[in-house]
């Protein structure tokens, strides 16, 4: 067990050496704790550290939500990834775009069973069909579902638009990067 929390502690702080100080205090608390015979506490430091993770995956997320076009505004929402939890786990990432009298929201949300489970639907290219008008964004094919656009990104990852007409959130859409948002988390 003692090889255990420390072989994570030590893969994390390796593969991550940026991360801030709190996760490897946290970390290193974990197996002082163990050490000391105090399981519960130790356990409790492990997901702590798991919590403060997270957090830093999500703001890497958040990341590849482009810029408010010229003369629009973007409000990230914090707080989208406490409600994953209960879909399942995952990340999430989301901003509302305002501007010329419209508004709308993109949302990401990465390694969630729900979102996994779509794959099917969308490497079938008539299951897209048959769910919606097929619109292409490069490379990437978003199904407009009655105004809500959605696209699964290396099987794993949704982008979904909703609250305005396609061609108001195709700019944004455009400017975000498919390719480096495939590689999220790995």
């Amino acid at each position: 067990m003692k090889r255990l929390i420390l072989s994570a502690a030590f893969a994390l702080s390796a593969a991550t050496p940026a991360l801030a100080d709190d996760v490897t205090d946290t970390l290193q608390s974990a197996i002082e704790a163990y050490e000391s015979g105090d399981v519960q506490y130790a356990l409790e430091e492990l997901a702590y550290a798991q919590q403060l993770l997270r957090a830093m995956k999500a703001e890497g997320l958040t990341a590849y939500l482009p810029p408010a076009p010229e003369g629009w505004s973007r409000e990230v929402n914090t707080d989208m990834n406490q409600g994953l939890a209960m879909m399942g786990g995952g990340t999430g990432a989301e901003a509302v775009y305002s501007g010329n009298g419209a508004s709308f929201t993109v949302t990401l949300m990465a390694d969630n069973p729900m979102v996994g489970a779509m794959g099917a639907m969308f490497a079938s290219p008539m299951l897209m069909a048959a769910g919606g008008e097929i619109i292409r964004v490069g490379r990437q094919k978003f199904v407009d579902q009655d105004g809500e656009l959605t696209a699964l990104v290396d099987s794993r990852i949704l982008v979904q638009a909703s609250g305005a007409d396609a061609d108001t959130m195709l700019p944004v859409l455009e400017a975000i990067d498919y390719k480096a948002l495939a590689g999220f988390g790995r």
